[in-house]
């Protein structure tokens, strides 16, 4: 199960990184002529509003995408160019802190430069109503749905319920938080030695039997454990009390 659970966790971020690489290559190039560089933010802020819509349509949830333009170098003194060229640099991505790339196709000197950007991607995830200590079980009671912005941090948010149900809170959380996949851990019920129920599912049967752990549980996770016979299985913890174990 745990196995499993890692797969489908793989996928989903392949999944997603696939969708975030092809809207990357799908966005069209946007180039004109500058005098100066003090063209360049407007240049920039065209194929920006060009581009965020076919990013937000890809984007794993329904997200509205914002971005704020930075400043570029003060210092720098760039050549007119006949033609620049804006677009988005190899391994950057249209979230959080990023940079867009402009540069000089046509003019007497070419250059290259970037434009920092920070793109906020603003939609509905989970937030905390309370304070929680390090170890708490999160409940429906302790988080309400509100919008936040999904790329202020680099751990993904838990947007579905299923995400984090019966989890624990991972280190203090604080009251507003975004709930992200660093906070929270799946919660351990027994230690090595405990007894517990193992539940011996087959094809049309379910049998149960008692057993000892020989390894700390957690839920969703595997466990072995030994059975009244000598028997040492490898089960997926369900409760405090409760293990399976597939044949």
């Amino acid at each position: 199960m745990e196995t499993t659970h890692l797969f489908a966790a793989i996928r989903k971020r392949v999944a997603v990184g696939l969708v975030l690489l092809v809207a990357s290559l799908l966005m069209p190039a946007w180039a004109q002529a500058v005098r100066s560089e003090a063209d360049l933010p407007a240049l920039a802020r065209q194929w920006l509003d060009q581009n965020l819509p076919l990013h937000a349509a890809r984007a794993e949830q329904p997200l509205r995408l914002r971005a704020t333009l930075g400043a570029l170098d003060a210092r720098l003194r760039l050549a007119p160019c006949a033609r620049v060229e804006v677009y988005l640099p190899p391994g950057s991505r249209l979230w959080g802190s990023s940079r867009v790339g402009l540069r000089c196709l046509e003019g007497a000197t070419r250059w290259n430069v970037t434009l920092p950007v920070t793109v906020q991607a603003l939609g509905s995830a989970w937030v905390l109503r309370r304070d929680m200590a390090q170890g708490e079980v999160l409940s429906a009671a302790d988080l309400m749905a509100d919008e936040v912005d999904w790329a202020a941090e680099a751990s993904p948010v838990l947007a579905g319920r299923e995400a984090w149900v019966g989890q624990v809170a991972a280190r203090p959380l604080r009251a507003g938080q975004t709930l992200r996949e660093n906070l929270v851990r799946a919660e351990q019920v027994f230690q090595a030695g405990a007894q517990v129920r193992v539940l011996v599912q087959g094809g049309g049967f379910q049998i149960s039997a008692q057993a000892q752990a020989l390894s700390v549980g957690v839920v969703g996770h595997s466990a072995k454990v030994k059975t009244e016979s000598g028997r040492v299985l490898t089960v997926t913890v369900l409760d405090a009390r409760t293990v399976r174990a597939e044949i």
